[in-house]
């Protein structure tokens, strides 16, 4: 498990740090990842620094290095972003996500007077890449300064869009892979793997309806993962994520490189609705949001903590139940807008390309690197659970039990409703992976 018995008290004395620091840290949080929703008046740029009137185009070197003409220019770089000043003593970038890169000394080179070159030194594979999730994932990834290298699998059509994306001045060299007898080679020294693999959910199909497709999908492609790279994190998008998760640590149990710091269900997309929902509710800046959620990743396994948002807000009980339900179920209000014309893929996409970025700054050194994911825990009797997890280069740090602490009896009754059914699910996922 994560977190040992005699691991503990060191748990407890984090997760009391945790509550004791939580105000100022998670409005740090916030102002880092939501930068964006408060630049109503700043300019977009895409390949560009604006700085004043001028602008310094970006060149791509030969080994996928960026050629700034200042240090101003690199300290600005995001591939696209809402810039809204540059400020000549920053060490840090600000990512399309809100979050910070800092340039690390290690990372930069100086290659000839006023020149500074930064290499992206990260390799991401995208399993899925050419369906509705993937696409959009990809090029958000496509735009991170920390990725060096793209590699896009998927079982058919994905030459296309590596070959879309390649076009995109940014630092990533894209390579496509297709089918299973190029699986291998997409996989080999991949850092991280993210798999949006499997079929999408259609108007009246709940997330168990996916089961017995995208339980195969997953399974396979962990398989791979296990022979090819096993020391990577991997974020499993694929749904039901309750199940397919438990399915990824039995198939890597089995393959003898199981890490469960290293395996995540990516439920970010729950944490992006809560904070936009409460936001609008709260007529409050975006900005200044950040509502936990915990339990699953599936209708009311999803459990967002109103009463740890921050900013401290008060809501009725009726408004606790509507954002409660909305958030649950903000998949379904999706769905049923496309009206069988697919699901929430872009929203997803989003959700993925943050957490993977938060996971890429934790690689590269980031000390503060917290996100909501489902894992292997202890803050709960059942085995697998979100929350709010510290990440480190190693892969899951600490699971953050802190936020489980005061609850309202409103989230007292949701958390042991949710707990029969996420059991179930993982239950599920164990047998599948074991018949």
């Amino acid at each position: 498990m994560i977190q040992k018995s005699e691991e503990k008290k060191k748990t407890t004395i984090a997760s009391q740090a945790s509550v004791t620091n939580r105000e100022t840290r998670q409005m740090k949080w916030s102002l880092e990842r939501n930068q964006m929703a408060a630049t109503s008046s700043s300019s977009f740029s895409i390949g560009s620094i604006p700085h004043g009137s001028k602008t310094c185009s970006l060149g791509q070197s030969n080994n996928h290095g960026i050629k700034f003409n200042s240090r101003n220019h690199l300290n600005n770089f995001t591939g696209l972003k809402a810039v809204t000043s540059i400020n000549p003593n920053s060490n840090s970038k600000s990512s399309i996500f809100g979050n910070n890169i800092t340039v690390r000394p290690a990372t930069i080179t100086k290659t000839r007077p006023n020149t500074i070159k930064v290499t992206a030194s990260f390799k991401v594979a995208i399993l899925g890449a050419a369906g509705g999730i993937g696409q959009p994932l990809s090029l958000l990834v496509k735009m991170s300064p920390l990725v060096s290298d793209l590699h896009l699998y998927d079982i058919a059509n994905v030459k296309g869009v590596a070959a879309d994306l390649s076009h995109c001045n940014t630092p990533s060299k894209v390579r496509d892979f297709t089918g299973a007898t190029e699986l291998p080679n997409c996989l080999q020294d991949i850092d991280i793997v993210v798999i949006p693999a499997g079929v999408p959910r259609k108007p009246g199909m709940t997330r168990d309806d996916l089961f017995n497709i995208n339980a195969s999908i997953v399974k396979t492609l962990v398989e791979a993962v296990a022979d090819n790279c096993p020391n990577a994190f991997i974020h499993v998008i694929s749904n039901p994520v309750n199940s397919t998760v438990p399915i990824a640590a039995e198939i890597l149990k089995q393959k003898g490189v199981y890490n469960p710091k290293k395996l995540f269900g990516v439920t970010t997309l729950d944490v992006v609705r809560a904070n936009t929902f409460v936001s609008q509710k709260k007529n409050l800046k975006l900005i200044d949001v950040d509502v936990p959620v915990i339990g699953g990743h599936a209708g009311i396994t999803i459990l967002p903590l109103l009463s740890k948002t921050k900013p401290r807000v008060s809501f009725s009980d009726e408004e606790v139940a509507e954002l409660t339900g909305r958030i649950q179920n903000g998949g379904t209000e999706v769905v049923e807008a496309k009206a069988g014309a697919g699901s929430a893929t872009l929203s997803m996409a989003y959700a993925a390309a943050r957490f993977l970025e938060s996971c890429l700054r934790a690689l590269d050194g980031d000390g503060d690197v917290y996100e909501c994911a489902f894992v292997e825990s202890e803050v709960t009797e059942l085995p697998f659970f979100a929350s709010r997890v510290k990440i480190g280069k190693d892969g899951v740090e600490a699971v953050i039990g802190g936020d489980l602490e005061g609850l309202t009896e409103f989230e007292k009754k949701g958390l042991e409703a949710l707990k029969g059914e996420l059991q179930g699910s993982i239950e599920k996922g164990v047998a599948f992976a074991n018949k």
